[in-house]
């Protein structure tokens, strides 16, 4: 491995971006026997490592479980009103990011045989890439994988408050006093969770009528009065309008629209949004709009660019921005490039990114959702129906908590006798939604469903009361 581009500046493969995407391609190409080189600006690891999942769900964590212990008698009574030590959270959380150092990623780059070069990579021309001032080209393909940015909106006084965008939320070394939170979206709602739990005094500022809007309604709704219950302020139809902060380290003000007035609060997070990390890649290089997202096909070739070697991998492609979709993303684009340098037939597409995307949301309570909601399913003109029930009232979620308080919905696209989208809202539903994505991603017929018997007593019982909701058509 090299750190300073020593030795030969052919390769393969280059990968732009050693972030969870840019190392899965790398260590598919790799295995494939092609030489390949990661270039990578910040830490290896990426920003999941250190900015984003990693660290969040760290933070989210310790509170997950203090909850967990109050919500059960015996454990609840052995916990009383005990608080977080936030220090010791914070410390945990540290410990995750290995204090925002990259060694160990670093070290397992090298036992892959991939190799490394520190820097900023700009495209150059087709198959080529300028490295700290220095050229490399690779013989088959260059994979775009520098993943996207936070986006901050255009407002009066944005410089002089310096917000918070997710990399401060999540790997502040201190808990602000008061913390106000602009974005219902999953990063918001996570941190409003997360540092609540931790002591702050949160306020979530909503431009609509409930957190996570891209979700089902309702499981906005939960999320909405378990923050509530938890102490955040949730105020829906509200923008910030301007912000002011005279003085560099004292509180910032957030002037709200209408006759809302003003919040004041001693730190500021914006989660309004990402851009693809793209303006300054050399897009204009070979033919693309730098700071665009780039169009590619299901086998993440992208769009537009002539002889085939140019892939974008992970958010910049816009298709699914999380981890775990663009490591999937990665197994894809890494298997075609090695075909098409072996000559071999391309097998392998990209098509759970667009039917069947599972994510969890972490928060109080937990969302857990695959697929299409209800109304998003109508669009695409589905006939489907909407199967609703109370998790609340299965064996497996009464024994987990005292007074369990959720809701599940499945929708079945009504010709085709095929779920389309599943969802969960309620503590601990994260464990549910792989069966429901096997069964979202393999179009299993709703017949066979009820072969797969749920455990007793389990939480996955709720596939059996939905199915029989869904029979007797109530």
């Amino acid at each position: 491995m090299s750190d300073s581009g020593s030795g030969s500046n052919e390769y393969d493969v280059i990968v732009i971006g050693a972030g969870p995407v840019g190392e899965n391609v790398a260590d598919r190409t790799s295995a494939a026997g092609l030489r390949t080189v990661v270039v990578e600006r910040e830490l290896v690891g990426g920003e999941c490592s250190y900015w984003a999942c990693i660290p969040s769900k760290a933070l989210l964590r310790s509170s997950a479980a203090l909850d967990a212990a109050k919500a059960v008698g015996g454990a609840r009574e052995a916990v009383g009103d005990g608080r977080l030590d936030a220090a010791a959270v914070l410390e945990r959380r540290t410990s995750f990011t290995s204090d925002w150092k990259d060694d160990g990623q670093v070290s397992w780059l090298e036992s892959a045989g991939i190799e490394l070069i520190r820097g900023d990579a700009r495209l150059s021309g087709p198959r080529t890439v300028v490295v700290n001032g220095e050229e490399y080209r690779a013989r088959h393909a260059v994979a775009v994988c520098p993943g996207s940015d936070p986006r901050l909106p255009s407002l009066p006084g944005l410089d002089e408050a310096r917000p918070w965008t997710s990399r401060e939320a999540t790997s502040a070394r201190t808990v602000p006093g008061r913390l106000a939170i602009v974005g219902g979206g999953v990063v918001g709602a996570e941190m409003a969770a997360a540092w609540s739990a931790l002591g702050s005094e949160v306020t979530l500022l909503l431009r609509g009528e409930r957190p996570l809007p891209r979700m089902e309604p309702f499981a906005g709704d939960l999320v909405a009065e378990g923050l509530a219950a938890r102490g955040v302020d949730v105020r829906t139809g509200t923008s910030v309008t301007e912000l002011r902060r005279p003085d560099p380290d004292g509180p910032v003000t957030l002037v709200l629209d209408g006759d809302k007035g003003e919040l004041v609060a001693d730190e500021v997070l914006f989660t309004t949004g990402r851009s693809p990390r793209t303006g300054d890649i050399g897009l204009e290089t070979v033919g693309l709009e730098p700071g665009s997202w780039l169009i590619v096909d299901d086998t993440l070739l992208v769009d537009g660019v002539e002889g085939g070697w140019l892939y974008a991998v992970g958010d910049v492609n816009h298709r699914a921005l999380l981890t775990h979709q663009g490591k999937y993303q990665a197994r894809i684009a890494g298997e075609a490039i090695a075909a098409r340098a072996q000559g071999r037939p391309v097998t392998v597409a990209a098509t759970a990114d667009a039917t069947a995307v599972p994510q969890v949301v972490f928060t109080e309570p937990e969302v857990a959702s695959v697929g299409l909601t209800a109304e998003a399913a109508q669009k695409t003109g589905r006939r489907v129906r909407a199967v609703d029930y109370d998790l609340g009232s299965v064996s497996g979620a009464a024994l987990h908590a005292d007074g369990y308080k959720g809701r599940a919905r499945m929708v079945v696209d009504e010709e085709r006798r095929t779920l389309v989208g599943v969802t969960f809202t309620g503590p601990g539903v994260g464990e549910l939604l792989h069966a429901a994505t096997i069964a979202v991603a393999a179009e299993v017929p709703v017949e066979r469903l009820w072969h797969a018997v749920p455990a007793f007593p389990t939480m996955s019982e709720i596939w059996l009361r939905l199915l029989e909701t869904y029979r007797d058509g109530s």
